[in-house]
């Protein structure tokens, strides 16, 4: 079987390879081709163009790129047309797959097709479900809530479970060793460019409010940010040490103390390890204006919003200053009713999102090929 996939994000890239991994062990002999990085390289894709071409968000963020975005919308399409896949898969970043989609679909209506997480349309933007309807068959959910929005916009959908719950830990001895202070703290200002010019300057100013002195504070970041993010810390009244090494970053997590973190994933991987965070978030100035006329929820943490609570401390766009963040710091480091309340959410959303079942990437895999034995009328087939 010949599979296309495209993801346009590391964090896309990082589903994109456990699902090859898991269709290679379900369904062996499948060829891949697409776009993806370094993980999906490894597990045997040879990326059309670097994945870094479609690393952006935010409106503001992607106009100065807009040219190089529709050159590569239409290579990725006429790559399809040329491969004839039997199935294509896009992984998130739905604003660049979705118009690859309506050319591809255009060329060849028939082309099975599904997208791996769903679209955020309980938080914001509704309609993009049924927008996208029409150019997907089958959605691969990350969220157990997520299926009858799919559903109810025309989609097959199964929940396929986050791949955090499989994500590998560090050991207590590894922890232990990373540790050279009382007081551990994680920084966590963003994987994008964008993200850490804005954040970084005030996470610095927070973690110089609020943490006392000798603190040890540590900010893992991305091989592809460490220069900038050296930038940024050095500035910092604090000093910390920005960590690039992935042994070193799962080590970082599993000793720390506490968090500020930037809205996103990351507050997943730090509920894995029962690591109490505070979360702050800004975007683009345009882009925040917009995000707040269209986010129909109170919170956008999603350990709050996967265990129903809301336990984790945010602030977002106007309220995302370092006296806010300073003062939620000290409140979760000093009050041990706080890290209890957040330990438990995050306990609690670690179990909804599958810890202790089968890995994502396979349920991912077999939700797939039931899809296509489905498609192909051989009857009702188990999917995760």
């Amino acid at each position: 079987m010949k599979i296309f996939l495209i993801a346009g994000e590391p964090s896309g890239d990082a589903l994109g390879a456990a699902l090859m991994a898991g269709l290679a062990d379900l369904a062996p002999g499948c060829e891949f081709a697409g776009v993806g990085g370094e993980g999906m390289t490894a597990a045997g894709l040879a990326s059309l163009f670097p994945m870094s071409d479609l690393s952006v968000m935010g409106l503001a963020e992607v106009l100065p790129r807009i040219s190089l975005l529709r050159r590569r919308i239409a290579q990725t399409a006429q790559a399809i047309a040329d491969t004839r896949p039997d199935l294509v898969v896009t992984i998130d970043s739905p604003d660049f797959c979705l118009r690859v989609l309506k050319r591809a679909r255009a060329a060849r209506p028939d082309l099975p097709v599904v997208h791996y997480v769903a679209p955020s349309v309980w938080a914001w933007r509704p309609k993009r479900a049924a927008r996208m309807a029409p150019l997907v068959d089958h959605v691969l959910a990350l969220l157990p809530f997520e299926p009858p929005y799919m559903q109810a916009a025309g989609m097959s959908c199964d929940f396929v479970g986050h791949p955090v719950v499989a994500a590998p830990r560090a050991s207590e001895a590894e922890a232990r060793a990373i540790r050279q202070s009382e007081t551990v703290v994680l920084a966590l200002p963003g994987s994008r460019g964008g993200e850490i010019a804005r954040l970084a300057p005030r996470f610095g100013q927070a973690l110089g409010l609020a943490l006392p002195k000798g603190a040890q504070v540590l900010v893992p970041t991305v091989a592809a940010q460490a220069d900038q993010m050296r930038a940024e810390v050095v500035k910092w009244p604090i000093p910390a040490q920005v960590l690039t090494d992935p042994a070193q970053k799962r080590a970082a997590f599993r000793a720390a103390d506490v968090a500020l973190a930037a809205s996103g994933t990351v507050s997943l991987e730090l509920a894995a390890n029962d690591t109490p965070m505070v979360i702050g978030y800004d975007m683009a100035w345009l882009t925040q204006r917009i995000a707040e006329r269209l986010i129909k929820l109170d919170t956008v943490t999603l350990v709050n919003l996967v265990s129903e609570t809301r336990a984790v401390p945010e602030y977002l766009g106007r309220a995302c200053t370092a006296e806010n963040l300073a003062r939620a710091l000290r409140d979760v480091l000093t009050d041990p009713a706080r890290q209890a309340a957040q330990r438990a959410a995050m306990r609690l959303t670690m179990e909804r999102l599958g810890q202790g079942g089968d890995r994502p990437g396979h349920r991912a895999a077999a939700s797939c090929l039931a899809f296509m034995n489905r498609r192909a009328g051989g009857g009702p087939t188990p999917t995760p």
